[in-house]
Protein backbone atom coordinates (compact mmCIF):
# COMPACT_ATOMS: atom_id res chain seq x y z
CA UNK A 1 0.00 0.00 0.00
CA UNK A 2 1.29 3.45 -0.88
CA UNK A 3 2.54 5.51 2.05
CA UNK A 4 1.62 8.63 0.11
CA UNK A 5 -1.85 8.18 1.62
CA UNK A 6 -0.59 8.00 5.21
CA UNK A 7 0.44 10.56 7.85
CA UNK A 8 4.13 9.68 7.88
CA UNK A 9 6.40 11.06 10.64
CA UNK A 10 10.20 10.93 10.54
CA UNK A 11 12.82 12.18 12.98
CA UNK A 12 16.12 13.70 11.83
CA UNK A 13 18.38 13.93 14.90
CA UNK A 14 20.84 16.66 15.75
CA UNK A 15 24.32 16.12 14.33
CA UNK A 16 26.06 17.98 17.17
CA UNK A 17 26.47 21.54 18.44
CA UNK A 18 24.31 24.14 16.66
CA UNK A 19 22.37 21.37 14.96
CA UNK A 20 18.62 21.00 15.64
CA UNK A 21 16.42 18.00 16.06
CA UNK A 22 13.88 17.99 13.23
CA UNK A 23 10.61 16.13 12.92
CA UNK A 24 8.92 16.01 9.51
CA UNK A 25 5.19 15.30 9.44
CA UNK A 26 3.69 14.44 6.05
CA UNK A 27 0.14 15.63 5.31
CA UNK A 28 -1.22 13.33 2.59
CA UNK A 29 -4.17 15.37 1.30
CA UNK A 30 -1.92 18.14 -0.03
CA UNK A 31 1.49 16.44 -0.06
CA UNK A 32 2.72 19.07 2.42
CA UNK A 33 5.54 18.53 4.90
CA UNK A 34 5.16 20.19 8.31
CA UNK A 35 8.17 20.58 10.57
CA UNK A 36 9.17 20.81 14.19
CA UNK A 37 12.66 22.30 14.60
CA UNK A 38 13.95 22.03 18.16
CA UNK A 39 17.05 22.90 20.15
CA UNK A 40 18.17 19.63 21.82
CA UNK A 41 19.60 21.53 24.79
CA UNK A 42 16.71 23.82 25.77
CA UNK A 43 13.82 21.86 24.17
CA UNK A 44 12.59 25.14 22.65
CA UNK A 45 10.98 24.58 19.25
CA UNK A 46 9.61 26.25 16.14
CA UNK A 47 6.67 24.89 14.18
CA UNK A 48 7.06 25.45 10.44
CA UNK A 49 4.40 25.40 7.71
CA UNK A 50 1.77 23.55 9.73
CA UNK A 51 -1.46 22.69 7.90
CA UNK A 52 -5.02 23.65 8.85
CA UNK A 53 -6.99 20.93 7.08
CA UNK A 54 -9.55 22.00 4.50
CA UNK A 55 -11.97 19.87 2.50
CA UNK A 56 -12.46 21.65 -0.87
CA UNK A 57 -15.54 19.58 -1.72
CA UNK A 58 -17.51 20.64 1.34
CA UNK A 59 -15.58 23.80 2.35
CA UNK A 60 -15.05 22.47 5.86
CA UNK A 61 -11.99 22.94 8.07
CA UNK A 62 -10.56 20.56 10.64
CA UNK A 63 -7.46 20.38 12.82
CA UNK A 64 -6.17 16.81 12.67
CA UNK A 65 -2.79 17.79 11.16
CA UNK A 66 -2.20 20.57 13.67
CA UNK A 67 -3.30 18.27 16.50
CA UNK A 68 -0.81 15.64 15.34
CA UNK A 69 2.01 18.20 15.39
CA UNK A 70 1.08 19.41 18.88
CA UNK A 71 0.89 15.80 20.10
CA UNK A 72 4.50 15.32 18.95
CA UNK A 73 5.46 18.52 20.76
CA UNK A 74 3.98 17.19 24.01
CA UNK A 75 5.36 13.67 23.59
CA UNK A 76 8.89 15.05 23.22
CA UNK A 77 8.67 17.57 26.07
CA UNK A 78 9.11 20.57 23.78
CA UNK A 79 8.11 24.20 24.30
CA UNK A 80 6.89 26.09 21.23
CA UNK A 81 8.79 29.36 20.87
CA UNK A 82 7.85 30.28 17.28
CA UNK A 83 5.11 29.58 14.75
CA UNK A 84 6.72 30.07 11.33
CA UNK A 85 5.57 30.03 7.74
CA UNK A 86 7.78 30.28 4.68
CA UNK A 87 5.18 31.95 2.42
CA UNK A 88 1.40 32.31 1.97
CA UNK A 89 0.68 28.80 0.74
CA UNK A 90 -1.48 28.15 -2.32
CA UNK A 91 -2.23 24.49 -1.69
CA UNK A 92 -3.20 24.47 1.99
CA UNK A 93 -4.52 26.66 4.76
CA UNK A 94 -1.89 27.69 7.30
CA UNK A 95 -2.57 26.83 10.94
CA UNK A 96 -0.58 29.79 12.29
CA UNK A 97 -3.39 31.71 13.99
CA UNK A 98 -4.75 28.58 15.64
CA UNK A 99 -1.28 27.55 16.77
CA UNK A 100 -0.69 30.99 18.26
CA UNK A 101 -3.94 30.62 20.23
CA UNK A 102 -2.95 27.15 21.44
CA UNK A 103 0.69 27.85 22.29
CA UNK A 104 1.00 31.59 22.88
CA UNK A 105 4.01 31.67 20.53
CA UNK A 106 4.41 34.54 18.04
CA UNK A 107 3.67 33.92 14.36
CA UNK A 108 6.10 35.05 11.66
CA UNK A 109 6.50 35.09 7.88
CA UNK A 110 8.54 37.08 5.34
CA UNK A 111 8.72 40.87 5.04
CA UNK A 112 7.62 40.88 1.39
CA UNK A 113 4.26 39.25 2.12
CA UNK A 114 2.50 42.67 2.02
CA UNK A 115 3.53 42.84 -1.66
CA UNK A 116 1.91 39.44 -2.23
CA UNK A 117 -1.19 40.73 -0.46
CA UNK A 118 -1.48 43.64 -2.91
CA UNK A 119 -1.43 41.21 -5.86
CA UNK A 120 -4.22 39.10 -4.39
CA UNK A 121 -6.32 42.07 -3.30
CA UNK A 122 -6.50 42.99 -6.98
CA UNK A 123 -7.31 39.40 -8.02
CA UNK A 124 -10.14 39.17 -5.48
CA UNK A 125 -11.14 42.83 -6.04
CA UNK A 126 -10.90 43.37 -2.27
CA UNK A 127 -8.90 46.59 -1.75
CA UNK A 128 -7.38 46.78 1.72
CA UNK A 129 -8.63 43.33 2.70
CA UNK A 130 -5.27 42.00 3.91
CA UNK A 131 -2.87 43.48 6.45
CA UNK A 132 0.00 41.03 7.04
CA UNK A 133 1.67 43.45 9.47
CA UNK A 134 -1.32 42.98 11.78
CA UNK A 135 -1.93 39.32 10.94
CA UNK A 136 1.62 38.25 11.93
CA UNK A 137 3.76 39.22 14.90
CA UNK A 138 6.99 39.40 12.85
CA UNK A 139 7.73 39.97 9.19
CA UNK A 140 11.29 38.72 8.73
CA UNK A 141 13.61 40.49 6.30
CA UNK A 142 16.49 39.05 4.30
CA UNK A 143 19.46 38.34 6.59
CA UNK A 144 17.53 38.82 9.82
CA UNK A 145 18.36 36.43 12.66
CA UNK A 146 16.49 35.09 15.66
CA UNK A 147 16.88 32.19 18.08
CA UNK A 148 15.15 28.88 18.58
CA UNK A 149 16.38 28.14 22.07
CA UNK A 150 20.15 28.59 21.80
CA UNK A 151 20.20 27.98 18.05
CA UNK A 152 20.68 31.02 15.84
CA UNK A 153 18.37 30.97 12.85
CA UNK A 154 18.94 33.08 9.74
CA UNK A 155 16.36 34.20 7.20
CA UNK A 156 17.12 33.93 3.47
CA UNK A 157 14.83 35.60 0.97
CA UNK A 158 14.05 32.83 -1.54
CA UNK A 159 11.58 34.24 -4.08
CA UNK A 160 10.47 32.66 -7.33
CA UNK A 161 7.63 30.39 -6.22
CA UNK A 162 6.18 33.55 -4.68
CA UNK A 163 7.88 36.94 -4.63
CA UNK A 164 8.18 36.84 -0.83
CA UNK A 165 9.10 33.27 0.07
CA UNK A 166 11.78 32.83 2.73
CA UNK A 167 14.06 30.01 3.88
CA UNK A 168 14.90 29.42 7.55
CA UNK A 169 18.50 28.26 8.12
CA UNK A 170 18.98 26.86 11.62
CA UNK A 171 22.46 25.44 12.09
CA UNK A 172 22.85 22.57 9.62
CA UNK A 173 19.12 22.49 8.78
CA UNK A 174 17.44 24.65 6.13
CA UNK A 175 13.70 24.72 5.54
CA UNK A 176 13.55 25.52 1.84
CA UNK A 177 9.77 25.35 1.19
CA UNK A 178 8.58 25.39 -2.44
CA UNK A 179 11.96 25.80 -4.13
CA UNK A 180 13.42 22.31 -4.32
CA UNK A 181 11.60 19.00 -4.25
CA UNK A 182 13.27 15.73 -3.22
CA UNK A 183 16.22 15.09 -5.58
CA UNK A 184 14.34 12.51 -7.66
CA UNK A 185 11.46 14.98 -8.20
CA UNK A 186 13.48 18.12 -9.01
CA UNK A 187 12.10 21.59 -8.27
CA UNK A 188 8.86 23.44 -7.54
CA UNK A 189 6.60 25.49 -9.81
CA UNK A 190 7.00 29.22 -10.40
CA UNK A 191 3.82 30.18 -12.28
CA UNK A 192 1.57 31.60 -9.54
CA UNK A 193 0.89 35.37 -9.52
CA UNK A 194 4.18 37.01 -8.51
CA UNK A 195 6.20 33.89 -9.30
CA UNK A 196 9.15 33.87 -11.68
CA UNK A 197 11.25 30.94 -12.89
CA UNK A 198 14.43 32.98 -13.42
CA UNK A 199 14.18 34.38 -9.89
CA UNK A 200 13.53 30.88 -8.53
CA UNK A 201 16.72 29.65 -10.22
CA UNK A 202 18.71 32.30 -8.36
CA UNK A 203 17.06 31.34 -5.06
CA UNK A 204 17.86 27.67 -5.61
CA UNK A 205 21.48 28.46 -6.40
CA UNK A 206 21.76 30.46 -3.15
CA UNK A 207 20.38 27.49 -1.23
CA UNK A 208 22.80 25.11 -2.97
CA UNK A 209 25.67 27.43 -1.96
CA UNK A 210 25.10 26.44 1.68
CA UNK A 211 27.62 23.97 3.16
CA UNK A 212 27.37 20.55 1.55
CA UNK A 213 26.30 18.78 4.75
CA UNK A 214 23.34 21.12 5.28
CA UNK A 215 20.11 19.15 5.59
CA UNK A 216 17.53 20.61 3.20
CA UNK A 217 13.89 20.07 4.18
CA UNK A 218 11.45 20.67 1.32
CA UNK A 219 7.83 21.82 1.45
CA UNK A 220 6.11 19.13 -0.60
CA UNK A 221 6.37 15.64 -1.96
CA UNK A 222 4.03 13.76 -4.29
CA UNK A 223 6.10 10.65 -4.90
CA UNK A 224 7.31 9.62 -8.35
CA UNK A 225 6.57 6.84 -10.80
CA UNK A 226 9.30 4.84 -9.05
CA UNK A 227 8.57 5.85 -5.43
CA UNK A 228 5.34 5.53 -3.46
CA UNK A 229 6.45 6.83 -0.09
CA UNK A 230 7.00 10.48 0.81
CA UNK A 231 10.54 11.84 1.10
CA UNK A 232 11.62 15.31 2.13
CA UNK A 233 15.21 15.40 3.45
CA UNK A 234 18.47 15.45 1.48
CA UNK A 235 21.74 17.33 1.87
CA UNK A 236 23.03 20.11 -0.34
CA UNK A 237 25.64 17.70 -1.65
CA UNK A 238 22.97 15.13 -2.55
CA UNK A 239 20.95 17.71 -4.45
CA UNK A 240 24.01 18.94 -6.33
CA UNK A 241 24.91 15.39 -7.27
CA UNK A 242 21.50 14.03 -8.27
CA UNK A 243 18.63 16.53 -8.30
CA UNK A 244 16.61 15.74 -11.41
CA UNK A 245 16.40 19.40 -12.43
CA UNK A 246 19.33 21.32 -10.92
CA UNK A 247 22.20 18.90 -10.36
CA UNK A 248 25.69 20.10 -11.15
CA UNK A 249 26.09 20.72 -14.86
CA UNK A 250 22.57 22.03 -15.50
CA UNK A 251 22.56 25.64 -16.69
CA UNK A 252 20.17 28.48 -15.96
CA UNK A 253 18.70 28.76 -19.47
CA UNK A 254 18.13 25.01 -19.74
CA UNK A 255 16.40 24.89 -16.36
CA UNK A 256 14.20 27.96 -16.95
CA UNK A 257 13.00 26.53 -20.26
CA UNK A 258 12.23 23.18 -18.62
CA UNK A 259 10.53 24.75 -15.60
CA UNK A 260 8.32 27.13 -17.58
CA UNK A 261 7.35 24.38 -20.00
CA UNK A 262 6.38 22.08 -17.17
CA UNK A 263 4.45 24.81 -15.37
CA UNK A 264 2.25 25.39 -18.44
CA UNK A 265 0.89 21.85 -18.02
CA UNK A 266 -0.08 22.24 -14.35
CA UNK A 267 -3.57 22.98 -13.07
CA UNK A 268 -4.24 25.39 -10.22
CA UNK A 269 -4.23 23.69 -6.81
CA UNK A 270 -7.82 22.93 -5.82
CA UNK A 271 -7.51 24.98 -2.60
CA UNK A 272 -5.68 28.06 -3.91
CA UNK A 273 -8.58 30.52 -4.17
CA UNK A 274 -9.73 29.69 -0.66
CA UNK A 275 -6.21 29.40 0.79
CA UNK A 276 -4.82 32.79 -0.22
CA UNK A 277 -7.80 34.65 1.27
CA UNK A 278 -7.20 32.91 4.58
CA UNK A 279 -3.41 32.74 4.60
CA UNK A 280 -2.97 36.44 3.89
CA UNK A 281 -4.96 36.93 7.08
CA UNK A 282 -2.41 34.80 8.95
CA UNK A 283 -4.58 31.68 8.85
CA UNK A 284 -7.85 33.35 9.83
CA UNK A 285 -11.25 33.21 8.20
CA UNK A 286 -12.85 36.48 7.09
CA UNK A 287 -14.93 38.16 9.76
CA UNK A 288 -18.37 36.57 10.21
CA UNK A 289 -21.27 38.29 8.52
CA UNK A 290 -24.67 39.17 10.05
CA UNK A 291 -25.74 35.52 10.15
CA UNK A 292 -22.60 34.56 12.09
CA UNK A 293 -21.11 32.59 9.19
CA UNK A 294 -17.87 33.13 7.29
CA UNK A 295 -17.79 33.64 3.52
CA UNK A 296 -15.09 33.63 0.84
CA UNK A 297 -15.02 35.58 -2.42
CA UNK A 298 -13.95 33.73 -5.58
CA UNK A 299 -13.03 35.34 -8.91
CA UNK A 300 -14.75 33.79 -11.94
CA UNK A 301 -12.95 33.37 -15.30
CA UNK A 302 -9.76 34.89 -13.89
CA UNK A 303 -7.48 31.86 -14.32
Amino acid sequence: MSKLNERVVRFSPSKGPQSPNVWGIYEPDTGSIQYICADPETKKAALIDVVWNFDPQHYRTSTESMDQVLDLVRENGLEVEWVLDTHPHADHLMASALLKERTGAPAAIGAKVPEIARIWEEIYHMPGAFDPARAFDRLFAEGETFRIGNLETRVMLSPGHTLGSITYVCGDAAFVHDTLMHPDAGTSRADFPGGNAEVLWDSIQAILALPGETRLFVGHDYGTDARDEPMWEATVSEHKASNAHVRDGVGREEWVERRTGRDKTLALPDRILAALQINLRGGRLPAPEADGRHYLKLPVNRF
